[in-house]
């Protein structure tokens, strides 16, 4: 039989550790786990949700940097679509990390049902990492490198990239009449450098 005792101990166990699971609830209280599972599903109104991922956190100014060049790229595309997308040039930098992420069964919690599920970031550390700065266009990916360990993307790096990039733009274009490309690419210190 279910008590208000009962159910306010399991609130807060579960209060006490979010992350806790029902067997665990089960042994502490020496009760079945369909009991403790009725109990936080129909008398408490929780469920257990898994962590949302989100890539990083954004400050204010790089907002509205990207959203000053968003309007930018927008209104040029507004111009001529076809022409924009067949000029346009992309570059952004991957870190490809070799860890075991904590699972999404691990990063559950029990949770009200009215509330958002939870987000965290990716901070974990990692057994190694690459960075990888990749090219691509409309057609698909131009270039990709990936870097030594323990190297950084700085000027003069970058700027062997872009020599390379430069090479395989005019392979692609060759015996073509073309326009200027449009390169788009943040505003790293590496990419604003004068070497650069």
């Amino acid at each position: 039989m279910t008590t208000p005792k009962i159910i306010d101990q399991i609130h807060e166990l579960i209060l006490e550790d979010c992350r806790i699971s029902d067997k665990s609830i089960a042994e502490q209280l020496r009760i079945s786990r369909e009991w403790v599972g009725s109990i936080i599903h129909g008398d408490l109104d929780m469920r257990k949700l898994s962590a949302k991922w989100v890539p990083k956190c954004v400050d204010a100014d790089r907002k509205r940097q990207r959203c000053q060049s968003s309007e930018q790229a927008l209104e040029f595309f507004r111009r001529d679509p076809n022409d924009f997308l067949s000029r346009l040039v992309t570059m952004d930098e991957t870190s490809l990390y070799n860890y075991d992420a904590e699972t999404k069964q691990q990063s559950m919690e029990w949770r009200h049902s009215g509330p958002p599920r939870p987000t965290k970031f990716r901070v974990q550390t990692s057994a190694g990492k690459v960075l990888a700065p990749i090219f691509w266009d409309q057609d698909g990916i131009l270039l990709t490198d990936y870097l030594q360990k323990g190297q950084t993307i700085n000027a003069a790096y970058y700027s062997s990239l872009l020599v390379q990039l430069k090479d395989i733009l005019k392979e692609k274009h060759r015996g073509k009449v073309t326009k200027v490309v449009l390169f788009l690419h943040d505003n790293t210190p590496a990419h604003r450098a004068l070497a650069t």
